[in-house]
């Protein structure tokens, strides 16, 4: 078990990268930005996103964000499954953020008292200071402000990371999302002509690895303190027991599927902050895909699978076409069938029998 006092005093790399940071940069960049103006964004819980503009209105801005580390028991399966979660604002994966390349990211990170564990982020997006994580390590009770300038658009993951061990094992317990930095002219295809969407989905991937008791059933925990030797053990063989989308099998299915209407263009987020992920649209394709999700490169086009490294995101932009329900999945379809991560789309809409039509109905073969 993992005691409280371990848990807060395990992060000697982020200490010591603390003390290696210098004072005077951090001085110089709020003189800079003194002057800007800013704009506070309320999160919304994934797949859905916060409102935001395609193209930036004006120059760069500081955009203010807040969000409060949870810990807390979440079922991740039809089964009652449980998995001790540790998330940012209560969800799994953590909110998208979106901003445009050259504003500032201000994001308030607030640890609750009534968490056991210490917890940072490390923005993939962000510049020095082990992405962030160096300067918002947090105990419970406590609360920091960080700001970093968005240098590079693109979709790039965050994750916590407070040091050693605990890195994989709050990362596999939830504690990951993405950001999104839109260049300021927004989105643009292989030939640089503008291109837009209608709606915007944000799909995080996650594996989990619930240990398991002598009878094979899943174990539960009180605390998330108290499952990290199990846990720990059945990580390092490398062998999940679940992978899902936003959290939970199923979570993107029958009533909660994602929504669109044909001729509408979609963009689909997706981050896998620790394994590879093969997304595949069942019936649909990515007309512009971003595949390492920087949008300072040209799209590739007509993708039917595309390919999410692990600690990374990428986008990918669709017009449905057909109407009907199409399933959204990793295409290991061992861990998208059996372990759960498929997401449904729900599309409105008349449908084209020049795109596709059943010739004839099944019938008894001719003898």
């Amino acid at each position: 078990m993992l005691t409280r006092r371990e848990a807060l005093l395990g992060s000697v790399l982020t200490a010591a990268a603390v003390a290696a940071i210098g004072s005077a940069p951090a001085m110089a960049a709020v003189t800079d930005v003194a002057e800007l103006p800013r704009e506070k964004v309320t999160l919304v819980a994934p797949p859905f996103v916060h409102a935001h503009d395609q193209v930036a209105k004006g120059g760069p801005k500081i955009v203010e964000f807040t969000m409060k580390i949870e810990e807390k028991p979440m079922v991740i399966d039809a089964d009652g499954t449980q998995l001790n979660a540790m998330t940012y604002n209560g969800s799994i994966p953590g909110p998208l953020m979106v901003v445009h390349e050259g504003d500032y990211l201000e994001l308030t990170l607030i640890n609750p008292d009534t968490n056991t564990l210490a917890h940072n982020i490390d923005f993939h997006a962000a510049t020095g200071g082990l992405g962030g994580g160096a300067l918002t390590l947090i105990n419970p009770g406590e609360q920091v402000t960080l700001r970093f300038k968005a240098t590079r658009s693109g979709t790039f993951v965050y994750h916590c990371a407070p040091g050693g061990a605990m890195i994989p094992w709050h990362v596999v317990s939830g504690m990951s999302g993405a950001v999104m930095v839109l260049p300021r002219d927004g989105l643009r295809d292989e030939k640089g002509k503008p291109v837009r969407y209608d709606r915007i989905y944000y799909i995080g991937e996650n594996d989990f690895y619930i240990p398991r008791d002598e009878q094979g059933k899943f174990k539960k925990y009180d605390s998330a303190g108290d499952n990290y030797d199990d846990t720990v053990k059945v990580m390092r063989g490398l062998v999940p027991t679940h992978v899902v989308f936003n959290g939970k099998a199923g979570s993107l299915t029958g009533e909660n599927a994602m929504k669109a209407k044909v001729g509408e263009m979609v963009l689909i987020v997706h981050s896998q902050a620790n394994r590879d992920t093969r997304p595949h649209l069942i019936g649909g394709h990515g007309d512009f895909v971003w595949e390492h999700g920087k949008f300072g490169n040209p799209p590739a086009k007509d993708l039917e699978t595309w390919f999410i490294r692990g600690g990374s995101a990428g986008a990918a932009l669709y017009a449905f076409r057909q109407p009907g329900v199409y399933a959204y999945v990793n295409h290991n379809l061992i861990e998208a069938v059996e372990l759960g991560a498929t997401a449904h789309f729900t599309v409105d809409g008349k449908w084209d029998d020049d795109l596709m039509m059943q010739v004839e109905a099944p019938k008894a073969i001719a003898s």
